[in-house]
């Protein structure tokens, strides 16, 4: 354990070195603009990324809301550990209401199959 210990800290202490000499470094040998360059590239990265996370954040609020709206309170992970349960239930009560003759759909239910503005002149069909 104190053996990983050494050499955690012994990483910490070589990047801290190579940083701030690098930084010396760029700034003897590079343009006097280029640095400001970098640095902007640096902001417009962390501000692409706070974007991103704040757009993500509100993007899982609005579909907590929208879930509490069309659920409702109801548990959404016990209704899918029972989903087969209640999918039988459903489909239960479907079947006794399909078997109902008054409930019959009539028999010209989808209405027209023609359409009465088709000049059968349509290219794509």
């Amino acid at each position: 354990m104190m053996r990983r210990l050494f050499w955690v800290g012994v990483g910490v202490a070589v990047t801290v070195v190579v940083v701030r000499n690098g930084r010396r470094i760029a700034e003897a040998y590079l343009p006097q603009g280029a640095t400001d360059v970098v640095d902007g590239a640096t902001r417009l990265t962390r501000a692409v990324g706070t974007a991103r996370s704040q757009f993500a954040a509100g993007f899982a609020e609005r579909e907590a809301q929208l879930t509490h709206d069309l659920v409702g309170e109801a548990d959404v992970d016990e209704l899918r550990a029972h989903r087969s349960q209640h999918v039988g239930e459903l489909r239960d009560a479907l079947g006794s209401r399909r078997a109902r003759p008054d409930r019959a759909a009539p028999a010209d239910w989808a209405g027209p199959l023609d359409d009465p503005d088709d000049d059968g002149e349509a290219a794509f069909f």
